[in-house]
């Protein structure tokens, strides 16, 4: 590993330098994020996901800006322009930007302006100008360069006259301007610290882009835009609504650039002086206006990505239902209700229709239905989507006959669609239609959400802030990180996992999670942890990064259904046998746990850290660490956007979390929005302080737009209410 980068990353995130540098060993040596971690806690000092994380990341960047810099001087050499003086500059730039600033004078570039009248022969009456020596008469020095009539010269290399060869030295003075680091680097920060961002909207697009009326005539300083300001004012650009500018104070600018390299107030002065002008306005400003554009978007970006993903991680570690039979429903007005059964493991048992908003007749047979089914099969708990027609279906089935101990649970139904159509669908039940997945989906997701959400793409599930306009790449690296993370965290029963929720598994890629499940079918379940060696494909390394976070349920070793690594069972067998009992008996006792002298078992590789994680384990062994399950119940007779008055207030769920507040689904198949202002009674910085997606919540309305259909809410205790519209 480069010792320079670990070093720079240790002192950019304020980590020691030997953390970095063990840490940096691990991930180079195949380890992955949630196995160093948990099981590698000695070597990294105890750093955390998000601290490891941090360091790849950063260790990624600086060999990124390495190959730029391998690829510039490459470029330079052949080109037979590297000097010793220009590689101590490229070697010393410590960012991509400085880089490029050393790299602009000698950039490749189409013919311009200053090129032409290099050509011409101007540059010598440049350089005279910018000496700016008092005693120079630039006019008298231009004649010198004007083409004498009688010449024999292409057209377009003559110099008509004086003037055209003070232009032309002019070109190539403000050229320089523009590719000079120090004023690239000074105009930089000013177009970050003062730059403001200006919207209008395009000539007769007021009608068309509705959505974005307040951009029509919107400014603010860029520095301080938040992200979803500034993706929305770049989604109006990008749709031909809005035009979108960034500037600095031009007078500001310009006192900067003329400080750098006007000298003196000589009639060469002068001439320096309109070519600053000229190279800020017509270059150096729309290349640093570009460059405050892509940083204001790559800020926006990580913004927004860490709000889906902080989003997404919650919504995967949303409480689940757990092992139930159950009955999932999935609603259709026109074409019926898809219902289905699944047993407690989530096999489909069977699938059929009801229709109970038509006739009488068939409402009549579709209770007929649920009650049998429900008796038949032991359901114990029902699900239903929550589409169109999910509070009327809900309302139908709260209406029968059911047993009081059979739950009956709303199901946010996003990405269910996608699910139904894929691949993974087709192969799960290639004799179904997409309907039936669909239900299955969603009773699969009320029983345990992760294992069914890693099926479909993070961006189908609906929690993400404009998932599309941001850097797709980051995007999908953010999200992996966080499925792979949580997926780790709760741990993964090996003998019912799906290739899927395998995959994500520490140290298995998808060709291992293939061959586990195809061996499982073939041999039957994993009795032992040690058995998953005879896995083709599952070697040594992928052992070690996986065994940790599978789990065996009813192994005859209780440390394989737990998360202690089998690299350590020898230290809990000695911890046993010190103690004069059995592995069993120092997982079920605390007063056996309490005996014992951890520091009896330090060692080279194992320290207390770790110690203390087998002990901790030990006292709850492979428990679910995910929060225990709540039901919410919307509010009776509020079924759509028509029933919801100002000033009710109604149990909801937090369906997504942005950076100006929540989104909260209270039953009418239109989330309704609480302002960041309206998340509590006290000021609020960052929304995910208060809430979190799936989070219970109570709500009062606003104010509701019918029109634009919009539903304002609120959390505070004395909420100020606006009538209907």
């Amino acid at each position: 590993m480069n010792e320079p980068h670990v070093a720079r990353t240790a002192r950019e995130l304020g980590l020691g330098l030997g953390q970095v540098q063990a840490t940096a060993d691990l991930l180079g040596e195949g380890a992955t994020v949630p196995f160093v971690a948990r099981y590698r806690k000695e070597a990294t000092g105890s750093l955390d996901e998000v601290a490891i994380t941090a360091i790849r990341d950063r260790l990624a960047q600086l060999e990124a800006l390495d190959d730029r810099r391998r690829a510039i001087v490459t470029s330079l050499q052949e080109r037979e322009l590297l000097t010793d003086e220009l590689q101590r500059k490229l070697d010393a730039a410590e960012t991509l930007a400085a880089l490029e600033d050393v790299y602009q004078p000698f950039r490749p570039r189409r013919r311009t302006r200053a090129s032409v009248a290099r050509e011409r022969g101007l540059e010598p009456l440049a350089d005279s100008i910018v000496r700016q020596d008092p005693r120079l008469d630039p006019q008298a020095e231009a004649a010198r360069y004007v083409t004498p009539a009688d010449a024999t010269v292409a057209e377009e290399l003559r110099v008509a006259d004086a003037e055209a060869a003070l232009q032309g030295a002019r070109d190539i003075l403000a050229e320089r301007v523009n590719d000079d680091a120090e004023a690239r680097a000074r105009i930089r920060r000013l177009f970050w610290h003062k730059g403001v961002i200006r919207t209008q909207v395009r000539s007769g697009k007021e009608s068309g882009g509705a959505k974005f009326a307040d951009y029509f005539d919107w400014s603010e300083p860029v520095a301080n835009a938040p992200s979803h300001r500034v993706l929305a004012m770049l989604r109006g650009e990008a749709e031909d609504i809005l035009a979108c500018g960034i500037q600095p104070p031009e007078e500001e600018a310009l006192a900067i650039l003329e400080r750098l390299f006007v000298r003196g107030t000589s009639r060469s002065s002068e001439h320096v002086r309109v070519a600053v002008r000229d190279g800020y306005k017509r270059l150096l400003a729309r290349s640093m206006e570009t460059e405050t554009r892509a940083e204001a978007k790559q800020r926006a970006d990580s913004a927004a990505i860490r709000v889906f993903a902080q989003n997404l991680r919650q919504l995967l570690l949303s409480p689940p239902l757990g092992q139930k039979r159950l009955l999932a429903i999935d609603p259709g007005l026109r074409t019926g209700c898809k219902t289905v059964v699944l047993d407690a493991q989530g096999q489909l048992v069977l699938d059929t229709v009801i229709y109970p908003d038509q006739s009488q007749q068939r409402r009549r047979e579709a209770a007929e239905t649920l009650l049998r089914l429900v008796r038949e099969h032991r359901i114990e708990a029902v699900a239903i989507g929550n589409g169109t027609g999910g509070r009327e279906t809900e309302a139908f089935v709260r209406g029968l006959d059911l047993p009081r101990s059979v739950g009956i649970v709303m199901v946010n139904e996003a990405g269910a669609s996608v699910y139904s159509a894929s691949d993974v669908a087709r192969a799960e039940f290639p004799d179904r239609d997409i309907t039936v997945r669909g239900a299955v989906s969603i009773g699969r997701r009320l029983m345990d959400p992760l294992a069914e959400l890693v099926k479909i793409d993070p961006k189908s599930i609906g929690v993400g802030q404009y998932q599309h306009d941001v850097d797709q790449d980051a995007l999908r690296q953010s999200l992996d990180d966080v499925v792979v993370s949580c997926v780790n965290f709760v741990g993964v029963e090996v003998n019912t996992a799906s290739k899927q929720l395998l995959t994500y598994v520490s140290g298995l890629s998808a060709t291992v999670a293939d061959n586990i499940v195809r061996y499982r079918a073939d041999n039957g379940p994993f009795k032992r942890r040690q058995d998953l060696v005879k896995v083709p494909r599952l070697g040594p390394k992928a052992f070690e990064q996986a065994a940790g976070f599978l789990r065996i349920h009813g192994a005859a070793n209780p440390l394989d259904r737990s998360a202690v690594h089998p690299e350590s069972y020898a230290i809990v067998d000695r911890m046993a046998a010190d103690l004069g009992v059995g592995v069993a008996d120092v997982i079920g006792s605390d007063s056996v746990r309490a005996r014992l002298d951890l520091s009896r078992y330090i060692s080279f590789s194992v320290g207390l850290p770790t110690l203390t994680d087998i002990v901790a384990e030990l006292a709850k062994p492979g428990r679910d660490p995910r929060a225990t399950f709540e039901v919410v119940q919307f509010r009776e007779g509020i079924h759509s956007l028509e029933d919801v008055q100002p000033g009710m207030t109604l149990p909801g769920v937090v369906t997504n979390v942005t950076a100006f507040g929540a989104f909260v689904d209270i039953g009418v198949h239109q989330d309704g929005l609480v302002h960041i202002s309206q998340l509590a009674d006290r000021f609020v910085r960052d929304p995910n302080e208060v809430v979190s997606v799936q989070q219970p919540v109570q709500v009062t309305v606003l104010e509701v737009d019918r029109a634009r259909r919009r539903i304002s809410l609120s959390m505070r205790k004395n909420a100020s209410v606006s009538p209907a519209r």
